[in-house]
C-alpha cells in the first residue's frame, strides 16, 4: 500500500479554510460515538456479570477485549486513511462500531459477548487515526492544538454521558434492560456517522481528499520503517501504550471501584462521571498551551497528577477521593492528546505520514489498552479488593515520569 506524500499544496498555500470549524463538529461527534461505545459497559458491569454469570476476571478480559483486535488493526488503519482519506474511513468506522455494539445487546455469555467487543476494534482505529489525520489537513500551528483538544472533549462527553446518565436516565428509559440499551446506543452511532458523511462531503473537503489520492505515495512499509527508526517515535510510543494502560484500566473499572466503596449503581455513576468532566476542561486547555518549549512540563506534570491521584482514590475518603478523581481526569483528558502532539510533529513536520504515525501510535498504545483492564480485574478477582490494582497505577505512572526524562534527554542533544 502507498502513502500520500505529503499535504495538498494548494490547500497549504491558502489561508485557513472557514469550513474547518465545522469538520472539527464532524469529528467531535464521531468520537462522542466512539467514547460511547467504550463506556458504556463500565456502568452496566454489575449487570451484565449477573446476567452472564461472569467474574471479574472474565469481565476485565471483555472490557480488554476491542483493544486486541485494535492493535493488529490500527496500522492497516492508518494506511487506509493515508490512501482512501477520511470521510469514507470514518464512516466505515461509525458502521463497525455500531455492528459491535448491537452485537453486545444479542450476547448470549462469555464468549459471545467477548467476540462481540472485539468487532469494535476492527473500526475503531478508523476514527482515533482519523481525528488527528483531520485536524493535520485543515488546522495548523497553535490551532492544531486547540481542535486535538476540542475533538478529545468528544470523548470526553461520551464517556461522561454514558457513566453518568446510564443508571439514572437510559436504563430505566428502555425497560431497565441492558440489551436494549446496546441497541439503542448501536442506532444513535449509524446517525452519527450519517451526520458525517452530510459534513464531509462540502466541496472544500471533496477537494482535499481528490488532491490527496492524485499526490504521488510512498510505500506504507517505507514510512512506518522511518517512524520505528526515530528514537523519538520509539519512545512517545512507549509512553502510549503506559499511558492507555492507566487511561483504559481506571475508566473501565473505575464504577465498579466505586461501588466496591459501598456506593449505589447511581452514586458510583455520578462520581465516576468526576474524571471524564474535568478530563473536558483539560483537553480543552493543556494541548493548546503545549507549545513545544512547555511540553515536558506539561507532561511531567500531568504524570506526577496520574500518580498522586491512585493514591488519593485509594485513600477512600470523601476529599481526598473527590480530588484524586479530578486530578484523575485532568491527567486522562490531556496525556493522549499531548503525546499525540509530540508524534505527529515529529520529524519533517509534514502531513504526510500523520495517519501512519497515528496507527502506529494506537497499535502500540492499545498493547496498554488491553493489559490496562485485564490486569485490573485479575488482581481485584485474585485480591478481592482494588488495592493492589491502584497501587500497580502508581508504578505505571511513575514508569511515564521516566520515560519522558529519557525523552527529554533526547530532544536536548538533538
Amino acid at each position: 500500500m502507498m502513502l500520500a506524500t505529503d499535504r495538498p499544496h494548494s490547500f497549504a498555500d491558502s489561508p485557513p479554510h472557514p469550513y474547518r470549524w465545522t469538520m472539527l463538529v464532524g469529528v467531535w461527534l464521531l468520537y462522542f460515538g466512539f467514547a460511547l461505545a467504550i463506556a458504556s459497559m463500565a456502568p452496566l458491569v454489575y449487570k451484565i456479570m449477573a446476567d452472564l454469570g461472569m467474574h471479574r476476571g472474565e469481565m476485565g478480559t471483555v472490557l480488554a477485549a476491542w483493544q486486541l483486535t485494535y492493535i493488529f488493526c490500527s496500522v492497516p488503519c492508518g494506511s487506509l486513511l493515508d490512501r482512501f482519506g477520511p470521510r469514507r474511513m470514518m464512516f466505515a468506522s461509525a458502521l463497525v462500531i455500531s455492528v459491535s455494539v448491537a452485537l453486545r445487546g444479542v450476547a448470549s455469555d462469555y464468549v459471545t459477548l467477548l467476540l462481540a467487543v472485539m468487532v469494535f476494534g476492527l473500526g475503531g482505529p478508523l476514527i482515533s487515526s482519523g481525528a488527528p489525520k483531520v485536524v493535520s489537513l485543515w488546522f495548523t500551528g497553535k490551532e492544531r492544538g486547540l481542535a486535538m483538544g476540542i475533538y478529545f472533549t468528544g470523548n470526553a462527553t461520551g464517556g461522561i454521558i454514558a457513566i453518568a446518565l446510564t443508571n439514572s436516565v437510559f436504563l430505566p428509559a428502555v425497560g431497565g434492560s441492558w440489551k436494549d440499551l446496546m441497541l439503542a446506543y448501536a442506532i444513535f452511532i449509524v446517525a452519527i456517522g450519517v451526520v458525517w458523511l452530510a459534513i464531509s462531503a462540502h466541496p472544500a473537503s471533496r477537494n482535499i481528499e481528490a488532491e490527496l489520492r492524485a499526490e504521488e505515495k510512498r510505500r506504507s512499509l517505507d514510512v512506518f520503517i522511518e517512524l520505528i527508526r526515530d528514537p523519538l517515535v520509539r519512545l512517545v510510543l512507549l509512553m502510549g501504550l503506559f499511558i492507555l494502560f492507566y487511561n483504559h484500566g481506571m475508566n473501565h473499572w473505575l464504577p465498579d471501584l466505586l461501588r466496591s466503596y459501598g456506593m449505589t449503581p447511581t452514586e458510583a455513576g455520578y462520581w465516576a462521571a468526576i474524571p471524564t468532566l474535568f478530563g473536558m476542561v483539560a483537553s480543552l486547555s493543556l494541548p493548546r498551551m503545549a507549545t513545544p518549549d512547555k511540553r515536558f512540563r506539561i507532561l511531567m506534570g500531568l504524570f506526577v497528577c496520574a500518580a498522586v491521584a491512585t493514591v488519593m482514590v485509594w485513600a477512600a475518603s470523601g476529599a481526598l477521593l473527590a480530588a484524586g478523581l479530578v486530578l484523575q481526569g485532568m491527567c486522562r483528558g490531556a496525556m493522549t492528546s499531548i503525546s499525540i502532539l509530540l508524534l505527529i510533529e515529529s520529524g519533517d513536520g509534514k502531513t504526510s505520514r500523520v495517519g501512519a504515525a497515528s496507527g502506529l501510535y494506537f497499535s502500540v498504545g492499545e498493547i496498554g489498552g488491553v493489559l490496562g483492564p485485564m490486569s485490573m480485574g485479575i488482581l481485584a478477582h485474585t485480591t478481592g479488593d482494588f488495592d493492589a490494582s491502584l497501587f500497580m497505577m502508581f508504578g505505571v505512572a511513575c514508569l511515564l515520569m521516566l520515560i519522558l526524562m529519557r525523552l527529554r534527554g533526547i530532544q536536548l542533544r538533538a
